[in-house]
């Protein structure tokens, strides 16, 4: 078996623990696994999963994000959302969510238990405050 320190390649198979999850991320109050896409593909897919951070509630804007493509799946737990044009919805685990590039959207709540994956194209991407 070669061995993968010998190597300058990415790795594509990633073994990720609980203390994978960091605190600095978009919201204050969800932590962020980043599942390492952004290296592999150039900055061009975004993958990672998102958890509230117990005790911690919503507290963001409505706002917009400057991309191609968002999907989100709900692994645990669940979360209201408001989406521009589509009214509230209670997000469960198994929900998905397409999220169309530039869509205004809010998070009302969400239980201590939230975890989603979310994709993303592109990998990096601005959120812009709207009303």
């Amino acid at each position: 078996m070669p061995d993968s320190h010998a190597t300058a390649k990415p790795e594509i198979v990633n073994h990720l623990g609980p203390d994978s999850f960091k605190p600095d991320g978009l919201r204050p109050f969800f932590e962020y696994r980043p599942l390492g896409l952004d290296k592999l593909t150039g900055g061009k897919v975004g993958a990672h999963v998102i958890r509230a951070k117990p005790g911690h509630h919503a507290d963001a804007p409505r706002h917009t994000h400057a991309l191609s493509f968002q999907f989100v799946y709900v692994l645990k737990g669940w979360a209201i959302f408001e989406y521009e044009g589509y009214g509230e919805h209670k997000l469960m685990a198994g929900s998905t969510v397409y999220q169309p590039p530039g869509i205004k959207h809010k998070e009302i709540a969400h239980s201590d238990d939230f975890e989603v994956l979310e994709i993303t194209m592109p990998a990096e991407f601005e959120t812009a405050t709207a009303e």
